[in-house]
């Protein structure tokens, strides 16, 4: 029977193996790729604040941003030793004025959170009007939503999220008012350990947008805010004068 002590044990260890997979090779990986598309969209963002809340994901993705102002909040727990975020929160409760955001960055954060709705809302709000927002997750229907499949009882991250098909995604944007700006899947290897044969099987890449382009195992997605324009109704404070027919002109009223 275990203590109370051997179970927070337990807990500390899963969550340094949630914190660790991000930093091995498989998930740096993930993350070079990220970069890598990531940095082709964000020096065409402008504003004044950007912001980047992160899950599991430990990496600051802004670098390539050419907004000045850079801020990367955490929920409490999640950091590993030596990298710490500008604030601690909780991602579905931002401590951020509402319509203050230029652009909003989520990587990994839907699916590994119990209230996705509330932490896209939570973005919605914190944006400016035409602000954008970009979401990085893994696509259930790919290699790693099997590898989810078969390994999903291995609490562990990449494995223990719900992972968030892109059409689904896609309809949640749309009911708070967001345009779709550009939506792409990229990394088609399949998960594996062996980091020899990943990189005998990159040739996959470029094959796999040319075949099976929905099969990636993340996607990443750009919306922008739209702002609802109101046309104001002129008010008619006059009549139109109309001549009488004995020619006098009738008087306004």
């Amino acid at each position: 029977m275990n203590t109370g002590s051997e179970k927070q044990m337990d807990t500390v260890k899963a969550e340094n193996t949630d914190k660790d997979w991000f930093a091995a090779p498989l998930g740096q990986s993930v993350l070079e790729m990220e970069k890598n598309r990531i940095s082709r969209i964000l020096p065409d963002l402008f504003g004044y604040h950007i912001l980047q809340i992160n899950s599991q994901v430990m990496e600051q993705l802004l670098d390539s941003s050419r907004i000045q102002h850079k801020i990367v909040f955490a929920q409490p727990g999640a950091c590993k030793p030596g990298k710490y975020p500008d604030v601690f929160c909780k991602c579905n409760a931002l401590p951020v004025a509402s319509e203050s955001i230029d652009v909003v960055v989520l990587p990994h954060v839907i699916e590994f959170s119990s209230t996705p709705h509330q932490i896209l809302r939570e973005s919605e709000r914190v944006l400016i009007g035409e602000g954008h927002l970009i979401i990085i997750g893994f696509n259930p229907y790919s290699f790693w939503g099997l590898w989810r499949i078969l390994l999903a009882w291995r609490a562990h991250v990449p494995w223990s999220g719900h992972y968030v098909e892109l059409t689904r995604l896609k309809d949640w944007l749309s009911l708070l008012d967001f345009e779709i700006i550009k939506a792409e899947k990229f990394y088609f290897r399949p998960p594996l350990g062996n980091s020899k044969l990943m990189e005998n099987l990159s040739f996959l890449e470029q094959l796999g947008q040319f075949c099976w382009s929905y099969l990636g195992g993340v996607y990443l997605l750009i919306a922008k805010k739209r702002v609802i324009s109101m046309t104001p109704i002129k008010l008619q404070w006059q009549t139109r004068r109309h001549m009488i027919a004995a020619g006098i002109i009738e008087p306004s009223a």
